[in-house]
Parts: C-alpha cells; sequence; structure tokens
C-alpha cells in the first residue's frame, strides 16, 4: 500500500499572522459595553420625551 503523506512540522507557523489576542479581546468587550451604554442612555432619553 502506497500512501503519498506530505507530513509537516506543525510548529512550522509559516501563514499564521501575529495577533494580540488579549487587545482584541479588550477592544471587543469596551466596543460592545461602550455600544450597550449608548443605546441604554438613547432609550432613556426616548422614554422621557415620550412620557410628556
Amino acid at each position: 500500500m502506497d500512501v503519498n503523506a506530505h507530513v509537516r512540522d506543525p510548529r512550522e507557523h509559516v501563514n499564521e499572522e501575529p495577533r494580540n489576542d488579549l487587545g482584541d479581546l479588550m477592544n471587543g468587550f469596551f466596543g460592545m459595553t461602550t455600544f450597550m451604554a449608548v443605546v441604554f442612555f438613547g432609550m432613556v432619553i426616548i422614554k422621557f420625551i415620550l412620557s410628556e
């Protein structure tokens, strides 16, 4: 049985981009928190405008 397996060393990261995982996590967390705060205060303002 002839198997043509091309085995490579998995420690070779030839296509891997340098990433900052903690920075990505913090940007996503604070970005979503900021977005939700804006939505919350916008809804509060709309509620007070409509309740008059």
